[in-house]
């Protein structure tokens, strides 16, 4: 459902965030092993995280990446799918029409608008947070 980039990069938040609620920042090496991502990507898809003010990154030997804990159960996942693969899973056409509308549907359009509805809510509702506290307690997992 998600891009390969996008999969990565909330795996990759969550890590940060799990690891920021310990108090420490951790690096794109540490990132890539715990999500089973590789460690060049791992750092591109971090950058538009930072820059859009998802993550902190600090440059230098101890520098790395970590979530303002005051922010971590604000962040939602939808912002992390949103600067990463945009809107269009939100709103493109299940079977890759360019138009696809109310007046011109296709066939799967009405099941389809619901459905993505449902996603937009999801992710708009479960934070970082939420997440990361999963992971720590081993209920949820990030790499088989």
């Amino acid at each position: 459902m998600f891009s390969k980039a996008c999969e990565y990069a909330i795996k990759s938040v969550i890590y940060i965030a799990q690891e920021a609620l310990a108090g420490k920042k951790t690096n794109v090496k540490q990132i890539a092993e715990a999500t089973n991502a590789p460690e060049a990507f791992v750092a591109k898809i971090l950058q538009p995280l930072s820059k859009k003010g998802i993550l902190t990154s600090n440059k230098g030997k101890q520098g790395g990446f970590s979530v303002e804990l005051d922010k971590i159960d604000k962040i939602k996942l939808i912002e992390i799918v949103l600067a990463t693969d945009g809107p269009d899973i939100l709103t493109r056409c299940a079977f890759g029409l360019e138009k696809c509308t109310s007046e011109k549907p296709c066939p799967f359009h009405d099941k389809f608008k619901g459905i993505r509805e449902e996603l937009r809510d999801s992710l708009s509702e479960i934070s970082v947070y939420d997440m990361a506290l999963k992971t720590e307690q081993g209920i949820a997992f990030l790499k088989n």
